[in-house]
């Protein structure tokens, strides 16, 4: 069984999920595969430590600190693949980005094989379902463009602001109808 809480972020409402003590989704609401991988419905119970700690180490990002996604005790529901795509992103360094290439290279690097592609990647870094805490949003384009992020461009431009990543260069790239997220 699943169970669920929520918090309240700057960037809007987020779901937290967990099993058996350790956390297994965080989405933003209205995020793209918002719920993906849990087999059964989410129960809202807030009292599973795993939530509490959770929100001390949202609290801590949101306050502009570093806190490390091994902090966390983290359970993945996906392919062998996925879980290696998400194990990469859990360390890319605060405040910093890699290429959707990068994480491919590193993959075929992990896997024996001479290249992988890099669409595969974006795949698996979409369905990454413990967003922030795996930062997901730390990926971009191969010549350095904001690409897509399931929480949407904007959420994604104002977590690499928040961790200080130089974003003068991204943020033309979000659309003037999309309400940015202000820290």
């Amino acid at each position: 069984m699943y169970y669920a809480t929520q918090y309240h972020s700057p960037i809007g409402l987020l779901t937290l999920a967990c099993k058996d003590e350790k956390l297994a989704g965080l989405w933003v609401e209205g995020q793209k595969h918002h719920g993906a991988g849990m087999t059964n419905e989410l129960v809202f119970k807030d009292d599973p430590l795993v939530f509490g700690a959770t929100k001390l180490w949202l609290d801590r990002y949101f306050g502009g600190l570093a806190p490390e996604p091994e902090e966390l005790a983290l359970t993945f529901q996906g392919s062998d693949f996925r879980r290696g795509v998400w194990s990469i992103l859990c360390k890319i360094p605060y405040g910093s980005v890699i290429t959707y290439g990068e994480i491919a290279k590193r993959m075929a690097a992990s896997l024996g094989k001479a290249h992988m592609a890099s669409q595969a990647v974006g795949a698996a870094v979409g369905r990454n379902p413990i967003s922030i805490i795996v930062p997901c949003h730390r990926v971009v384009g191969a010549s350095g463009n904001l690409t897509g992020y399931a929480g949407g461009l904007a959420r994604k431009l104002s977590l690499l602001k928040l961790e200080g990543v130089d974003t003068s260069h991204y943020s033309h790239q979000i659309d003037s109808n999309m309400e940015a997220c202000g820290f």
